[in-house]
């Protein structure tokens, strides 16, 4: 066999397969039926957690939907059906709902577990299958994730199967999370690390200048005052404020450098000659990426400071994008 020829072989083969799997995963649309909002509605009452076990590559995937459940408000947890049947049914209360995940609805130590987990009292969702298995006949709901037939050219590797199960525990997920009206800031509150939970999270008052970081000047200064404001503290920028420490307007060293080339008696001009009037500004309140994009959508180009007001617009502090980047806000 050529070069060319086997390089045509493997293509085939990867478009084939994704083929398969898409395949497999549309044809789960028509079974979001009555029995599927059922079973959200279940998990939806629950009082307690939800408890997802599977064997081998289904419990690969049940760990992803746990994981997925978790982080989008609905508490949940995976258990290892091996494990569970040598003593971890102990996690398992009466007011749990347990979703089973086996294809053949007949992994015996799914089955090995389900008289306990009777016992106990829990409900039973499976995702399963074939309904006239042991899984599929011992549940409370039925949730099929049958599939016609695997990627795998042997048939026996779970390629299409494990995707149609990894789709429905997302769709589960996702009309969980819109029946609870989860929001992003409920979002950011399981995701506190990384760059995902600085951008929900963190707001301008966590990384504005204050105080004595906070350049400011006020009406009837000059342009050379505020020049030493602005080398002093660093940040290219200086506020504007007027005798009742309100927004006045803002001078940047883009402002006096432009200005001095002109006319360079401009420096013992008050500052208001040569500041912007109504600057753009923020609120102390409003997400560190609100800023962000305030700074990257200003006309004609970006900028790179934005002052900080109340409601009551008193300057309160100043944030400059290298505060943002910092923190990670990109």
């Amino acid at each position: 066999m050529s070069v060319i020829d086997t390089e045509m072989m493997i293509k085939q083969k990867a478009i084939e397969t994704l083929k398969i799997e898409a395949d497999a995963v549309s044809k789960l649309i028509p079974r979001i039926d009555d029995e599927f909002e059922a079973a959200v509605k279940l998990i939806l009452d629950c009082p307690a957690r939800v408890v997802v076990t599977g064997m081998g590559k289904s419990g690969h995937v049940g760990r992803k939907i746990a994981a997925t459940l978790a982080s989008t408000g609905t508490p949940s947890l995976f258990m290892h059906p091996g494990e569970a049947y040598h003593g971890d049914l102990g996690m398992i209360t009466e007011k749990d709902v347990v979703i089973a995940i086996s294809n053949s609805g007949e992994s015996a130590e799914i089955v090995n577990i389900l008289p306990v987990i009777r016992r106990i009292g829990a409900s039973i969702i499976a995702m399963c299958g074939r309904r006239e298995s042991t899984l599929g006949k011992n549940c409370d709901y039925f949730i099929n994730i049958g599939v016609d037939h695997e990627a795998c050219p042997l048939g026996l590797a779970p390629t299409a199967s494990t995707t149609a199960t990894l789709a429905m525990g997302d769709a589960i997920a996702m009309a969980l999370m819109e029946k609870r009206n989860f929001t992003s800031k409920d979002f950011a509150m399981f995701h506190p690390g990384g760059a995902l939970g600085r951008k929900l999270l963190l707001t301008v008052g966590d990384v504005m200048h204050v105080d004595e970081e906070n350049p400011i000047v006020s009406i009837g200064k000059t342009v050379k005052d505020a020049l030493f404001v602005m080398t002093e503290k660093g940040l290219g920028a200086v506020s504007v404020i007027d005798k009742h420490n309100k927004m006045a307007g803002i001078i940047t060293d883009g402002i006096i450098r432009r200005a001095i080339s002109k006319d360079k008696s401009l420096l013992d001009e008050p500052v208001e000659n040569i500041m912007k009037s109504e600057p753009l500004t923020i609120t102390p309140d409003k997400l560190a990426a609100a800023a962000l994009s305030v700074m990257e959508k200003h006309k004609p180009r970006p900028i790179t400071v934005l002052p900080v007001v109340d409601n009551d617009k008193n300057v309160v502090g100043i944030v400059h994008l290298t505060d943002l980047l910092r923190q990670g806000i990109v």
